[in-house]
């Protein structure tokens, strides 16, 4: 008996990569890391096929999840898609919980110029297409995201340089498009500032309630400019920075209608470096509410609050994470199941059972998740209910691990 009882306990240990995560891992497809798949939707406002580059989380990949996610619209997609995606992982797992886990819709461009500016110029025969644009984002786009992808209400624009230009176009024409909005050194310059010198009489008239918006600034400055007297400055060399830094004085003057706004000088930053660390920024604002104080209280001994309690915490927590979000948001099943195991190793057996029995109530189709509460029992050394839970593991389509769990504990019995 105790050759069977020490052969299941190094089960469960062997297992543990097994047992604490039920959502996969990263994609690997002919021995390549996969971080996204390419779509393709004809778009008959552009009259064209267009390429997207879709990064889904791993949750989305699980059929046992129910979840939906918040959606991230990046134009210049593929130039950007490796940053957003990877910033957006690092953030919302390997135990982190700043931000949540989101679809990445990365939009390659076909014509750059057409699409991106307002306005037609002499010199750019195509441009001044970004209202038809948009429309091909909210008429056709959105649409398929949302027919095929577990996509929530929940919606981010993020644009660089041009890119920037149209994500402002976006902000002040089409406010109800996204719930968030971020220009990376946005080209305000653009057809003499045809948008910026539209800027105030819309701010000044248009509703931008729970709407968030991020502008970040590069150092665009040469020669003899400096920042602090670049307002003043008159040359063309200066137009860039002084066009964007123009606009964020607006915003900031204005204190415009309930919008969440901040921008930021990344004075080390130029023009072409300033995308990564803005994107991680403006994420980081515009989803400061995401994360909460549970996970540091759970690792300092939970307060002398019980495992009911700590349980509780997370899930009015969560609750609140779900409105703002519009649609159910649970914590990650890997982290819970992580600290369920830490409680029970620390001999903290109710609070260990109660993290287990949380991810059983959020998760109720995981087979890992009973998988980890017939853990528990055993190391509970209860071998009836470990029996009861490794079974229903199994019927919900555990593999062999789970099955020699099973076969040890008769053993046991």
């Amino acid at each position: 008996m105790k050759k069977n009882l020490f052969t299941l306990i190094i089960l469960i240990i062997t297992a543990n990569c097994y047992a604490q995560d039920g959502s996969g891992t990263v994609d690997r497809q002919d021995n390549a890391i996969s971080i996204g798949h390419i779509d393709t939707i004809y778009s008959e406002i552009l009259h064209e096929h267009r390429g997207l580059w879709i990064h889904l989380p791993r949750g989305a990949k699980n059929p046992i999840y129910n979840n939906t996610y918040p959606v991230l619209y990046l134009l210049d997609g593929d130039a950007h898609f490796h940053s957003v995606t990877g910033l957006i992982t690092q953030l919302s797992d390997n135990g982190n919980t700043k931000l949540p886990e989101m679809i990445v819709v990365g939009i390659p461009n076909t014509d750059r110029m057409r699409d991106m500016t307002p306005t037609n110029v002499d010199s750019n025969p195509t441009s001044g297409g970004a209202s038809n644009f948009l429309d091909f984002m909210e008429k056709e786009l959105m649409p398929y995201i949302e027919k095929n992808y577990p996509a929530a209400n929940n919606k981010t624009f993020i644009g660089h340089s041009l890119g920037g230009l149209a994500v402002l176009n976006a902000f002040l024409h089409r406010p109800q498009m996204f719930n968030n909005y971020v220009a990376i050194d946005p080209s305000l310059r653009w057809d003499n500032q045809y948008l910026l010198k539209r800027t105030d009489s819309i701010l000044s008239r248009v509703k931008f309630e729970n709407k968030s918006l991020y502008v970040g600034v590069a150092n665009t400055l040469v020669g003899d400019l400096m920042y602090s007297t670049i307002m003043t400055d008159t040359t063309k060399e200066s137009i860039q920075i002084r066009s964007v830094l123009e606009f964020t004085n607006k915003v900031d003057e204005l204190k415009v209608n309930s919008l969440n706004f901040k921008w930021k000088y990344y004075g080390d930053d130029t023009h072409n470096s300033v995308p990564l660390i803005t994107e991680y920024d403006a994420l980081r604002f515009m989803y400061s509410w995401f994360e909460c104080d549970w996970y540091n209280d759970v690792f300092n001994g939970g307060t002398g609050s019980t495992g009911k309690e700590l349980a509780d915490l997370i899930n009015e927590h969560y609750l609140k994470v779900s409105t703002k979000m519009g649609c159910p948001v649970y914590p990650g099943e890997g982290l819970i199941n992580s600290i369920a195991y830490w409680f029970s190793r620390s001999n903290q057996a109710e609070k260990g059972y109660a993290f287990f029995n949380l991810n059983i109530q959020n998760y109720p189709k995981s087979y890992n998740a009973y998988d980890s509460m017939g853990d528990y029992y055993v190391m509970q050394e209860d071998w009836e209910n470990a029996i009861t839970f490794f079974t229903k593991s199994m019927e919900l389509g555990a593999g062999e691990i789970t099955k020699d769990k099973l076969e040890n504990l008769k053993n046991i019995k």
